[in-house]
């Protein structure tokens, strides 16, 4: 079958931040384009406050699918379905009320059945959901690719990530073989240790645990940025993963309204 004329039904699951679902419609608007079908999944409110659509792309090309958010945590606001409406101290149980997407999701996965789903990195159990649909999917890291590369290798013939200490994390990762001054300063990892993206909490996984199973169990690994600009990262990437790696570019903002929410 040639490719080139088979248009395909993608669905799409970006995290609950407006900068991660804006560069996935960005994409979502790119691949549209070129006919195919487009499922934009997220919960209400954000769909709601999302930038209009250009007039080009009608909505049967890219439609939105709104699932809402389960209330899981009394102490979280009940109105609050994105990063910009909690503090960040709150953004991990935002996090864990993500995961109680999983089923909503995988349901409207097996009542449409796509030929594709691409998600984000907070949906770590995402890529099992899909294979046992039979549905192949995509990483989508809104990250350059020297940031997903410092989070660590899941080819089992790459040394595992043993970096435990926040000193750890101030120098160059073992794995990338090139000059790099790509590492923390001390007091940024102890943030981020802090605010348990390392760590993990005793309720919750890591920031680290899902970027890890989302490159793990996924068929390819598409990235915000180009090969002109990266290619030592982007070819480290594919090397410490053992899978296709795909950039699809700096995907710039385009506006159609004067009320838009790329923040």
């Amino acid at each position: 079958m040639d490719s080139s004329d088979q248009k395909l039904h993608i669905a799409m699951f970006p995290w609950l931040a407006f900068g991660h679902m804006i560069p996935y419609l960005e994409l979502a608007k790119l691949i549209a384009q070129k006919g195919h079908q487009i499922s934009f999944i997220s919960t209400p409110r954000n769909i709601e406050r999302l930038p209009q659509l250009p007039p080009n792309l009608s909505s049967s090309l890219i439609t939105f699918v709104k699932l809402p958010l389960p209330r899981v945590d009394d102490d979280f606001p009940e109105a609050a379905e994105a990063t910009t409406d909690v503090s960040q101290n709150k953004v991990m149980k935002l996090k864990k009320v993500y995961d109680a997407l999983q089923q909503p999701l995988t349901h409207f996965l097996e009542s449409s059945n796509p030929d594709w789903l691409l998600f984000d990195f907070a949906a770590y159990w995402a890529p099992t959901n899909a294979r046992n649909l039979g549905i192949p999917c995509a990483f989508f890291s809104i990250f350059i690719g020297a940031c997903l590369a410092f989070v660590g290798p899941t080819s089992p013939e790459i040394s595992p990530d043993d970096r435990k200490n926040p000193e750890d994390y101030t120098v160059p990762p073992k794995w990338v073989p090139f000059p790099s001054n790509v590492a923390f300063h001390l007091f940024e990892v102890h943030r981020v240790f802090y605010l348990d993206t390392i760590t993990g909490d005793e309720s919750n996984v890591s920031d680290i645990y899902r970027f890890m199973e989302g490159m793990r169990g996924c068929d390819v690994i598409a990235i915000r940025d180009c090969m002109e600009f990266d290619p030592e990262w982007l070819r480290l990437l594919q090397d410490i993963h053992r899978k296709p790696v795909l950039p699809v570019g700096q995907l710039p903002t385009t506006n159609h309204e004067e009320n838009d929410m790329g923040q």
